[in-house]
């Protein structure tokens, strides 16, 4: 770090290394990928970005490698990117790592953690490798219970069949599930439930989150993008017709938002939880006035916001950084 380049927020900020841990940059959609969002924001900033995948990951006793490429990207459809040479680097020469691969929350998820941990936080990783492995967003919410719709975790058929007897029409998901695969509405009445029951013992081995059904849904779900514990933006994903899941990658419209007083409630509640933990890019998702997650392994939203005339997300969460490697 021996030069200083502006940056978009108008200050001088110290020129940083960069490694992005990510799905192959060649795989992604830049409409719609947060990562690559932010990595426009660093390399506008002046810092050196560097790509690479998880599979990359080496530990040899507290030393922690990664063959990285530097990168170049470019908000151009099919031309976005330009890889350099390989070069086996130590994690700890960087000065950051963003972690940003996408689900499933598995145990190879997990053991990155793991390796992520050993460097941080003399190189910040981002978010926290430890509280991204202790808080999997449907389990992290269970802390803010009143905030939720009724939720049960597990995979007791007598549990199940319960809630179900007590809530009507519930909601049922893989608990490490993303991207609203496996997510199902079963109503009350439904003679489907069985064999889905069956299906899902079959298919997860983990619990799974069984949620009171919001009828609401269909007039969207939030997702409210905090940075480093605030309030940073919102898109509502409306869900198409017919369909449960309003997630955009499941072909859920993005609405324009602003934060009604029970979701500014929400955000200020989970805050100070967020900062502790050292989770500086986190998304919610809020159905109806209830929380129903909080997304901290790689959430997205930045660049629908953006498109849709919101506030710049990817310059507060780089603002956010550099403050904090400046204090380092």
């Amino acid at each position: 770090m021996t030069s200083s380049t502006p940056s978009t927020s108008g200050q001088a900020s110290p020129r940083l290394k960069v490694a992005v841990q990510m799905d192959h940059i060649s795989s992604i959609n830049i409409a719609g990928d947060s990562a690559f969002a932010m990595m426009l924001e660093a390399q506008a900033r002046g810092h050196e970005l560097f790509h690479y995948t998880p599979d990359r990951l080496a530990m040899n006793g507290n030393t922690v490698t990664a063959s990285l490429e530097p990168v170049t990207v470019r908000d151009e459809k099919g031309n976005h990117f330009t890889l350099g040479e390989r070069k086996l680097t130590d994690l700890s020469d960087m000065d950051v790592v963003l972690m940003r691969q996408d689900p499933p929350f598995d145990m190879a998820y997990v053991a990155a953690t793991h390796m992520l941990e050993k460097i941080h936080p003399k190189t910040l990783v981002v978010n926290d490798p430890a509280s991204v492995r202790n808080a999997p967003e449907k389990l992290f919410v269970t802390e803010f219970p009143d905030l939720m719709p009724e939720t049960l975790i597990t995979r007791d058929r007598a549990a199940i069949d319960a809630f179900r007897a007590e809530h009507g029409d519930i909601v049922m998901k893989p608990l490490f599930g993303h991207g609203g695969a496996a997510v199902f509405r079963i109503t009350s009445d439904d003679l489907n439930y069985g064999s889905l029951y069956d299906f899902f013992a079959a298919t997860f081995r983990e619990p799974w989150v069984i949620q009171r059904f919001l009828p609401e849904v269909s007039k969207g779900d939030k997702r409210i993008l905090l940075v480093d514990g605030e309030f940073a933006g919102a898109v509502n994903r409306v869900p198409q017709e017919g369909d449960l899941r309003s997630n955009m990658v499941r072909g859920g419209a993005a609405r324009e938002a602003d934060l009604t007083p029970r979701e500014r409630e929400i955000c200020a509640r989970l805050g100070p939880a967020l900062r502790e933990k050292g989770l500086i890019l986190v998304g919610i998702d809020v159905i109806d006035g209830y929380l129903t997650e909080i997304n901290v392994t790689a959430p997205t939203g930045i660049r629908a916001v953006a498109r849709l005339g919101g506030p710049d997300i990817a310059a507060r969460v780089w603002d956010v950084v550099e403050a904090k490697r400046a204090q380092a």
